[in-house]
């Protein structure tokens, strides 16, 4: 039996997500935005690992820690914004920018714990973004949004613990556990 989708990653802290939300505020209501990411669900995914069975945690809780607390120190900062899918968009996200060499790091290194505790990962390449939202298949999406979105930056944090999050289908992204960085101050 399965335990749901899950999925490895860090959240902005309250300062970020305001700023995302006071950027996404100018242009909520224009014709052509897409379906827009609730603030609570705004996160960068350090790894997907898809539906878990139960059987697997026993060996994947363990083998994170250590990898989390291997990883360097990484600050990040909200830089512009960018979408998903050349020829038809489906994704409009906030990109990150800061210390992306040692959040690269930290994705592989968990990537590779839940391969050794025998839980696939999604083997796309890491590329560190928030999803602000998303266009369904009907509808015309408006491809300038990135245009007015890019100017904005939000504020540097330190990435101050790694996440465990579920998926449940259609509601809110539910917190399972996570493991402080040893960085914090």
């Amino acid at each position: 039996m399965s335990v749901g989708r899950l999925f490895l990653g860090v959240a902005p802290p309250a300062a970020a997500v305001a700023a995302l939300v006071a950027a996404v505020d100018r242009v909520r209501d224009d014709p052509g935005a897409p379906r827009w990411s609730a603030p609570a669900d705004l996160h960068v995914t350090l790894a997907f690992l898809g539906d878990v069975p139960r059987a697997r945690l026993s060996g994947l809780l363990p083998a994170l820690g250590p990898a989390v607390a291997g990883s360097p120190p990484v600050t990040l900062q909200l830089t512009g914004a960018g979408r998903f899918g050349s020829r038809r968009p489906r994704v409009l996200w906030a990109g990150v920018g800061g210390d992306v060499d040692a959040l690269t790091v930290l994705a592989d290194r968990l990537a590779a714990a839940a391969r050794h505790a025998g839980v696939p990962v999604d083997e796309r390449p890491f590329r560190p973004h928030l999803t602000l939202g998303r266009w369904p298949g009907a509808g015309t999406p408006d491809a300038a949004l990135v245009d007015r979105l890019a100017g904005d930056h939000g504020p540097a944090w330190p990435v101050t613990e790694v996440v465990l999050w579920r998926s449940p289908p259609g509601r809110p992204y539910e917190r399972v556990t996570g493991w402080p960085s040893p960085h914090q101050a």
